[in-house]
């Protein structure tokens, strides 16, 4: 009997614990903090996107360049 009363009231005890995490996942300012840190996140991730476009272009356009003097030279 003493076995099965501190598995239940381990139960309960972790039901309590855990019951103020799944109310904050309801509350309206908890889906409007992750809508805005999602919003952020996939700004950021767009700008990072862009950044490493853009230098990878500009090379390819030096060595264009660079290839024809080259053809003087020789």
């Amino acid at each position: 009997m003493s076995n099965s009363m501190g598995i239940a009231s381990a139960f309960v005890l972790s039901s309590l614990f855990l019951s103020p995490l799944v109310m904050a996942e309801e509350s309206p300012a908890f889906v409007a903090h992750n809508t805005a840190r999602a919003a952020a996140f996939d700004q950021a991730q767009a700008e990072l996107t862009a950044k490493a476009q853009a230098p990878s272009q500009a090379p390819q356009a030096t060595f264009n360049q660079a290839q024809p003097q080259a053809e003087k030279d020789s």
